[in-house]
């Protein structure tokens, strides 16, 4: 078994292992100060409009969804991703 330390966790990315998607990396953790444990992987929402919009909602990922953590990549289950507004695209041709 090997050992991790949080900053490292800064630098994996998270994966949805059922469907793939990537998710973003690693912006901070939640631990329980009560008993001394890790609790959830927090990814910070993405800008909106250069920041000055404020953020989307974060994606905080509870440890029980944590399926595997590798050399590079985080995989995680039932992750809820708070829905992302898509950029609007005009179309190659448009009249």
């Amino acid at each position: 078994m090997g050992c991790c330390r949080i900053v490292d966790l800064r630098h994996k990315e998270v994966i949805n292992s059922q469907s793939g998607y990537r998710i973003g990396y690693v912006d901070d953790v939640e631990v329980d100060t009560q008993c001394a444990r890790l609790v959830a992987i927090v990814i910070y929402g993405r800008p909106r409009f250069f920041g000055l919009f404020g953020r989307n909602e974060d994606i905080v990922i509870s440890w029980e969804n944590i399926q595997l953590i590798g050399a590079d990549t985080i995989l995680v289950t039932n992750c809820s991703i708070p829905n992302r507004p898509k950029g609007f695209k005009l179309p190659f041709f448009h009249f």
